[in-house]
């Protein structure tokens, strides 16, 4: 795996934890959760992104 797969990976879940944690709190913060879906979104689509691409060397 990739460093920058890895790093990704491991962002992709520190905002699924984030998520997880706001959605639990007894008032979630309707902005704070559209930021980190928006940005757990990108990341994945990054992801997605080197999945398809052919690996150098």
């Amino acid at each position: 795996m990739s460093f920058l797969r890895y790093n990704l990976t491991r962002l992709h879940e520190r905002l699924d934890e984030q998520i997880r944690t706001e959605l639990k709190r007894r008032v979630p913060d309707s902005l704070r959760l559209l930021r980190l879906r928006t940005l757990r979104l990108r990341v994945k689509d990054r992801l997605h992104g080197l999945t398809w691409q052919p690996q150098a060397g």
